[in-house]
């Protein structure tokens, strides 16, 4: 499933230096900072650190059950963290629930599941945030979603209903959704791990457009051909820690941790 890249897509891979997590994190737009979660007596996520600068593109990987989904699921205060910091956009993730909500205006989800309310037809689905919650009249949303559809390659589904549609397309209604809300940064938690895999690549050209337009995205996924594409950085995860992470050329030919050897020995090998 990793080498679902076809050879234009290598054009848009990154260039110029790769930010680094010991960068001076002033300019960061995601600041993570000793961060912890448990579950009960659960440690799920351990003394976590990162800084994200705007117009990066990360991809996490590692083992089922890592902690890879619970760590971007906090950046956006879908999962709450016991310890340590979130800085998102220069606002701390707290139980405010004003600065929640001023962080999740800026921050677009696409998850595994699409997530679309089935009763509403796609335009109507992607109209639906940005007039309840930005206030933008409805004209303006519709026409702001039917560009988004556009860059999504379904405008011609807009009048359909989600359940019209196949898994690789309600996905990409999903994202399209998600940026009809003109997010500064877009997170993906495994968005074509529920796809069959053909699928998959017309998922993943969206998001690899979307890469090239500098868009700051923090991806959770295990096609690698992805991550050798579009990343500035790939970071592993495994027992709720960050392990490694290096720029993609780094990682996939030179990984130093022994788990870090075991994963992609695994993953590369299907």
């Amino acid at each position: 499933m990793g080498n679902t890249m076809t050879d234009q897509t290598q054009a848009t891979g990154s260039t110029g230096p790769v930010p680094s997590q010991k960068d001076d994190s002033s300019s960061a737009i995601i600041r993570v900072e000793s961060m912890n979660k448990w579950y009960g007596d659960f440690h799920v996520l351990k003394d976590l650190n990162l800084s994200v600068r705007q117009g990066e593109r990360i991809v996490i990987c590692g083992p089922s059950g890592s902690g890879k989904s619970t760590f971007i699921r906090c950046i956006n205060r879908l999962e709450e963290h016991q310890q340590g910091k979130i800085i998102v956009d220069n606002i701390e993730l707290t139980d405010d629930i004003r600065h929640i909500d001023t962080v999740r205006r800026e921050v677009g989800m696409v998850f595994q599941h699409f997530n679309l309310f089935p009763h509403l037809t796609v335009l109507e689905n992607c109209c639906l945030s940005p007039i309840w919650v930005r206030k933008t009249p409805r004209k303006e949303a519709e026409e702001a979603a039917m560009e988004y559809l556009e860059r999504v390659k379904i405008p011609d589904q807009a009048n359909k209903f989600p359940g019209q549609l196949s898994g690789g397309q309600q996905q990409r209604v999903a994202i399209a959704r998600a940026l009809c809300m003109k997010p500064k940064i877009m997170l993906f938690d495994e968005p074509t791990s529920a796809l069959d895999p053909e699928m998959i690549k017309e998922v993943l050209d969206v998001m690899i457009e979307l890469a090239g337009s500098g868009m700051t995205m923090l991806c959770v996924t295990h096609e690698m051909g992805f991550a050798k594409t579009v990343a500035d950085r790939v970071i592993f995860m495994d027992g709720g820690e960050i392990v490694e992470e290096a720029p993609p050329h780094e990682f996939f030919t030179n990984p130093q941790e022994p788990r870090t050897q075991k994963f992609l020995e695994q993953i590369l090998d299907h």
